[in-house]
This record gives C-alpha cells, structure tokens and sequence, in this order.
C-alpha cells in the first residue's frame, strides 16, 4: 500500500507534468501556424511594421495619429535582429510564450479548484485565436501579455504593486490609450470587494499617477510636435466620428467623408493640425450621442455584437498566405464555432454572476476576488467598444476572461 507522501508526489508530478505538455503542444501548433501560414500585413497591421521599420532605421516615431507603443517595441527588436516579417512573428511566438507562463501562474495564485484551473489553461493554450495571432503583426498579443502581467500582480501580495500596475498601465496605455481608464477598474473591484474606502482611494490615485508620469513624455513630445498639449495619439476623434452617425447602420467602420455634412470635407478641417481635428472630430460625434441616443445605444450593442459573437478574426491571417479557399473555410468555421460558444456562454455566465457581484454589495455574502476581477475587466472593455468601436480582433484581450467564465457555466444556477 502506497503511503500519503508517495501518493503526493505522484500527484504533483502528474500535475506538473500535465501543465508542462500543454504548454509544449501549444508552442508547437503554434510554430507549425507559423511556418505554413505566410500572413503578409495589411491595413493597420502593415501600418505597424511600416512605423517599426522607421523606427529601427532611426526614422520618425509615428506623426501622432495613432498610438505606437506596439510599433516602438517592434522596432526596438527590428534594430536587435533585424526587420523581416520572420522577426515579429517569432516575437509573438516568445510573447505567447510568456502568456503561457503568465496564465499558469495567474491560476495557481489565485482560489480554483485544480480540475478548473487545469481545464481553463488547456482552453487558454488551444484556443484559436491564440494560435492564428502568431502570423499577423497586431497590437494584441503584446496588450494582453501586459495586461496578464498586470492581473498576476494585483492577486500577488508584493510590495508597491500598485505602483508597478501603474507603471504597466502607463505601458499598455501607449498600445491602447483608452487603457488609462484601468485605475477606475481598480477602483470598482476595490469597492466590491469591500477594500477600507481609503485605501481603495490610495491604490486609484497610485495607478492613475504612476501611469501618467509613465506616458507622460510621449505626451510631451505629442505636444512639442504639435504645438498644443496632445495626448498619446489623436485618432480617437475619428474612431467616434465614423462610428456614430446616421450613415452608419452596423456599428463598422466607414469612411468619413460618407457621413452627411462631413467635418473632413470642410475648409477649416483641412487647414486644421492633428490635434485640432481630433477635437473637432470628437465634439461633432458627441454632439451627435447626445441628440440621437436610441441610435448610439443601437449602435453600441452592434459594436459588441460584432466584437465578441461575430468572429472571423482569423480570416486576418489569410492575407497574402496563399490558402486554397477549401482549407481557409474550414479553419474559419471550426474558428469561429469555438470563438462564438465561449463567448456567448462566457456572457450569459457573467450576467448571470453579476446579479450574485451586486447583491453582494449590500450584503455579506463573499465573492471571488478574480472573479470580480475579470467581471469588472470585462466590463471595462466592453463600454469603451460599446461607445467607439466594434471589431472582431478587440476580443483578443478578453480571451482569458471569457475562458474562465466558461468554464463556470455548470454552476449557474449558483449565480442566480
């Protein structure tokens, strides 16, 4: 009869076993993605290595259109290795690596029971997205790998993580802007999770000023080039403008100048700086919510329609890979059917848990802190594309968060 030690230990290193071949079986896949799938960029993808590519041979760092946080870090490595399109997927390939790495030990710190925790990994490993992101050159994998970077932290008891969060934020801020929101994140999750008032109130502040010193000489430049004060990109006008307007019926994007009475086809927008476009831009669309608000809200539910239940996102790395059309269909539905089922029953589950989230504000039941935490991530995400935009690859971030809820759905009648 075996003793408990022996026992033990055989558990142990079956489970690490387990995790171990899960991650090796996923870099694999991945590698072979990779060297079958030629993705050549295109749109805002090619953008990306076309401001990389100045980057490392000591060009411009973008004109302040749109955020480059993606493209200096991709042009930091092009001038390391070299600037071929090989050189940025295997980035990606080490950052999802890392993402691995990142995941597993996210779920060994924080309170799941081992058979979850195993199922979410192997889902977070094999899930399409992240193997099919490994060919394209998108912001994505580099935003989530801080992004989980951040979440380990936070559910890790270390000194001045706050400052550290803040740090990162600042950093996932100059690959998404909108991202400097995240220290009111920390501020619901806090509240919910009944934080003394005071320190939740410390820790926001800590996060929202240590990501501002962070982006701040970015900022500085933006406003040295421009000639007035200018945030880390100034498309965010144009990304409102296009999305909300009574030209557009689907929540997508269109061209500008298709919406009636258009602001870039008039003089003063022509002879305006970047910056002053942007706020034209974003007051035109604001003060188009505000007198058509059955329509934004239409709108916006669009927007996380074709965010999260559309799927499709694969079809990205086609470009220029030289698929025959029979092989491209089959990856796209067997993509898509498994992208769609975890995203709709990952939603439901989180409605679901959100009713459990607000009930127990008022009441002393206790709630799951990463629970909270990715409810509350998840959140955040889905209002910034409720109110700009929608678009397929905007999931990507949010992966590991609809995956965990997932994994829940045999339990809901517990959040009810």
């Amino acid at each position: 009869m075996k003793s408990i030690d022996e026992i033990t230990t055989n558990t142990l290193f079956l489970e690490k076993n387990y995790y171990k071949s899960i991650t090796m079986l996923g870099i694999l896949i991945c590698i072979i993605w990779v060297a079958l799938v030629n993705t050549k960029p295109f749109s805002d993808f090619a953008y990306y290595d076309e401001v990389a590519r100045q980057i490392a041979a000591g060009g411009a760092w973008g004109d302040t259109y749109t955020s480059v946080g993606y493209s200096i870090v991709l042009g930091g490595i092009y001038k390391m290795f070299g600037s071929s399109l090989i050189v940025a997927k295997i980035f990606n390939l080490i950052l999802t690596f890392f993402n691995y790495i990142l995941m597993y030990n996210v779920l060994k710190s924080v309170e799941l029971k081992e058979n979850k925790r195993k199922l979410v990994y192997a889902l977070f490993v094999f899930f399409p997205d992240n193997i099919f992101y490994n060919s394209i050159l998108a912001t994505e994998i580099l935003f989530t790998t801080i992004l989980l970077l951040i979440t380990l932290i936070y559910h890790k008891n270390i000194k001045h993580k706050y400052i550290i969060i803040g740090a990162l934020t600042g950093i996932n801020t100059m690959i998404k802007p909108f991202f400097m929101i995240f220290f009111f994140a920390i501020f619901v999750i806090e509240i919910i999770l009944k934080v003394k008032f005071i320190k939740v109130i410390k820790h926001s502040l800590i996060v929202l000023i240590t990501s501002a010193i962070v982006i701040s000489p970015w900022i500085y430049r933006n406003t040295k080039l421009i000639g007035e004060f200018t945030y880390v990109s100034n498309n965010s006008g144009i990304v409102l403008y296009i999305n909300n307007n009574s030209q557009n019926h689907y929540g997508a994007w269109m061209p500008a100048s298709d919406v009636e009475d258009s602001i870039v086809n008039k003089k003063e927008y022509k002879k305006a700086n970047m910056t002053e476009k942007n706020k034209m831009l974003s007051a035109a669309a604001k003060k188009w919510i505000k007198e058509h608000p059955i329509q934004f809200v239409q709108l916006g539910f669009k927007r996380l329609y074709k965010t999260y239940l559309v799927g499709y996102s694969i079809t990205y790395s086609f470009n220029g890979a030289g698929l025959n059309k029979i092989t491209e269909n089959t990856l796209t539905a067997y993509s898509n059917a498994i992208s769609i089922l975890v995203a709709a029953v990952s939603i439901i589950v989180m409605i679901m848990y959100s009713k459990k989230v607000i009930c127990s504000i008022f009441n002393k039941e206790k709630v799951n802190s990463y629970s909270v935490y990715s409810l509350i991530c998840f959140y955040m995400f889905s209002c910034m594309y409720f109110i700009t935009e929608g678009q397929p690859r905007y999931a990507f971030p949010v992966i590991f968060i609809m995956i965990y809820f997932f994994s829940d759905v045999t339990r809901i009648k517990k959040f009810r």
